[in-house]
């Protein structure tokens, strides 16, 4: 067996394994969130804790308003966009410390330098063009191509609600990649393939910009489907395409490891921005 069909083998694999459990890890939670719910509302109907709540209502009414949209779970408006919020900021403080990591610990560029040392063995010619055509998909043409065409439908469906938060997704992201390119100038790894970028390293701008488009459509397909198991199957293989971008730009030898991983974190950062957006806009009538 060749080390080319080995490798590819080996992460369809991977892939399989991960959607199994990751099916399972699903299920498992929203049986663990339905038991919470349960024993939040048995706790909240004794008799100490209601009257507690009403005398903090009586005291702090504003504040009691307040506190009470952001925790209700009924609306998208309420607990689900407090915790989107709380996993933005979450993302954006990660970001900022796989920066400071990047510029004062030599411990994330040793890392770094020895994963892109281990990939070498897999710089096959085989490889090499199919990773190549992978990263494709996380290039500008494509992905502006993705987009001009998911705009378009989404007008001719009268769901123009989503194309402002689908832009704003794009753009936001491409903004914050290129300012991190130009401000860091991280140097990109020595070139060990034919593939040559003329910008920066850090962070990677066909992660960023595949966690933002693909990331985006898959939200705009799941949204509409009947059952959790139809809207996981479509959020688990793109993260699996937005994943295989992603892994190409270190094979290819054109990024590192945090490079990518920085790109994606820009990617989920302003991908839930514009869901929280698009969740919060009137809905456009079909």
């Amino acid at each position: 067996m060749t080390v080319e069909l080995s490798v590819l083998l080996l992460l369809l694999a991977i892939i399989i394994i991960l959607r199994f459990v990751s099916w399972f890890g699903l299920k498992g939670l929203n049986r663990l969130a339905g038991s919470s719910a349960t024993a939040v509302r048995q706790i909240r109907a004794r008799e100490g804790v209601a009257g507690l709540s009403l005398r903090f209502k009586q005291a702090y009414p504003k504040t009691f308003r307040v506190v009470k949209a952001r925790l209700t779970p009924h609306h998208f408006s309420g607990l689900p966009l407090t915790l989107m919020l709380i996993a933005a900021l979450y993302i954006a403080a990660l970001f900022g410390g796989l920066i400071e990591e990047l510029l004062e610990a030599e411990e994330l560029v040793l890392l770094d330098e020895w994963l892109n040392q281990q990939l070498t063995v897999l710089r096959t010619e085989q490889l090499i063009t199919a990773f190549s055509w992978l990263t494709d998909l996380g290039g500008s043409p494509v992905l502006v191509a993705v987009a001009i065409v998911t705009t378009g439908l989404l007008w001719a469906h009268r769901r123009t609600s989503l194309i402002a938060p689908l832009w704003l997704t794009i753009i936001g992201s491409q903004i914050t990649t290129y300012v991190g390119k130009y401000v860091l100038a991280r140097p990109r790894p020595e070139v060990v393939t034919d593939i040559v970028e003329v910008t920066h390293s850090f962070p990677s701008g066909h992660s960023t910009s595949a966690m933002a488009v693909y990331g985006f459509l898959a939200y705009i397909i799941a949204r509409d489907l009947d059952t959790r198991r139809r809207r996981f199957e479509v959020v688990y293989w793109a993260a699996v395409l937005i994943c295989l971008v992603g892994f190409s730009r270190m094979l290819l030898g054109v990024h590192y490891a945090s490079d990518v991983a920085a790109g994606f974190l820009v990617g989920i950062f302003w991908l839930l921005l514009g869901v929280a957006i698009a969740e919060h806009s009137p809905t456009q009538p079909g």
